[in-house]
């Protein structure tokens, strides 16, 4: 039986949040209650997450619900046309994106940030 493409959706987005944050599996599982084998399930789409364990998950990775379904909470079943966000793009599932928004939040000065964003947009 297919994986229903919501569920890979919800699945790839957590995925994502897990590896932005540099959580383990094995530590997002334990956080929850679950083994990580059950997480692996749940990221692939192969096994649909409840709404309490979503819930949960959530919680845990500092984001709201609607963050797995590509839609911000404020506009429930709306999302923005024209090009992608990195959020949903393939681009933020790579491990060199992941490294760079990590470092990038790292930096504490926020003018520094806002520079190091205008060099990146430069550059580019």
């Amino acid at each position: 039986m297919p994986f229903h493409p919501i569920d890979v959706q919800v699945g790839s987005r957590l995925r994502e949040r897990r590896l932005l944050l540099g959580i383990s599996q094995t530590e997002l599982a334990s956080a929850v209650g679950l083994a990580f084998q059950q997480l692996q399930k749940y990221e692939r789409g192969a096994n649909r997450i409840s709404a309490s364990r979503l819930f949960e998950l959530a919680t845990v990775l500092g984001v709201p619900v609607a963050y797995f379904f590509g839609v911000s909470a404020g506009e429930p079943g709306k999302r923005k046309r024209g090009r992608p966000k990195l959020a949903h793009s393939a681009l933020a599932s790579k491990p060199e994106t992941l490294k760079l928004v990590r470092a990038f939040y790292q930096i504490r000065d926020p003018e520094l940030r806002r520079s190091v964003a205008r060099l990146i947009l430069a550059l580019a």
